[in-house]
């Protein structure tokens, strides 16, 4: 008995995969600081407009470049574990298709922000994403150990970005967000390296962990932690900030110089994985604390 095909599976499989080119837990977190970045530009409620359309723009980009570090780098994801079942290296998509998708992603991402919002937003959002897919992917990583310090100043820019939308310029206080997480990048970025250091030495990537051994890593993970910490005290130190975001950077801060100096003090090797996955948890939580501080006093205003 003749059986009518069902498409439906390929369907989804596919549309699964260009979503991976995406990396979409990653564009989420940068989304998220680009939109902390808006919304404290702003003494009240942002522009709708900047709010909606300058974060998608943002969203948009990040994503492109995304697409395209998932083309530049096939060959060496092929050889990594952790990275060997994305979509290209596995055969699941073709260069073709990821950079038609990446292209897509890229033209709309500068329309939105050209004629939606500001010139200024979309000049900065297409530098940091040619400095994160072509100069960090194509060069400073295969060139550096220092790669993830020298390329972290694109990964930095949303919060930049997202303050850019509204007030059409670089403001002192959205530096400091960037400068938050260009800091916050290396020892984030180093613990997960330590956790695969022999995927990367396989691959012939540079990273501080192969370069210069693991107890020197977890060293400057320590180290960067430290200048972490002082460099998120200086929201509440300029004023940028109250005491609801003092005692949430105290209180992320204390949990972060715990793990980093966990890592410096033991070899248990499930340790890198749950600093980097703290990290992650750590950034969440400072943007979020930044942004309920700002609105503390106009909550407070609004009541009876």
């Amino acid at each position: 008995m003749a059986t009518t095909p069902n498409y439906a599976p390929a369907a989804s499989a596919l549309w699964r995969r260009y979503l991976e080119l995406t990396k979409p837990k990653v564009v989420a977190l940068i989304t998220f600081t680009a939109v902390v970045g808006t919304l404290l530009a702003s003494p009240g409620l942002p522009p709708l407009d900047a709010l909606v359309w300058g974060n998608l723009g943002i969203a948009l980009a990040a994503a492109c470049a995304a697409a395209i570090n998932h083309v530049l780098d096939r060959r060496i994801d092929a050889q990594m574990a952790r990275t060997r079942a994305r979509p290209l290296p596995s055969g699941a998509l073709g260069e073709r298709q990821a950079l038609a998708f990446a292209a897509l992603l890229g033209v709309s991402s500068m329309g939105v922000l050209a004629f939606l919002v500001n010139l200024l937003t979309a000049a900065l959002t297409f530098l940091s994403l040619i400095g994160y897919a072509v100069v960090y992917t194509v060069w400073l990583k295969r060139a550096t150990p220092q790669n993830i310090v020298i390329g972290g100043a694109a990964g930095a820019a949303p919060p930049l970005l997202g303050w850019a939308a509204v007030s059409d310029s670089i403001d002192p206080n959205a530096l400091l967000l960037a400068l938050i997480i260009f800091v916050w990048t290396p020892p984030h970025f180093w613990a997960l390296a330590i956790a695969r250091r022999d995927d990367y030495a396989r691959a012939g990537i540079p990273m501080l962990p192969v370069t210069h051994g693991v107890a020197y890593t977890r060293l400057q993970v320590l180290l960067y932690t430290v200048l972490l910490v002082v460099v998120t005290l200086m929201p509440y130190l300029t004023r940028m900030s109250g005491l609801v975001y003092l005692a949430a950077a105290l209180l992320l801060n204390a949990g972060f110089l715990y793990y980093a100096l966990a890592l410096k003090m033991t070899a248990r090797e499930e340790l890198p994985l749950r600093v980097f996955r703290f990290s992650v948890t750590y950034l969440m939580w400072l943007f979020a604390a930044l942004l309920v501080d700002h609105y503390v006093p106009a909550l407070r205003a609004a009541g009876p």
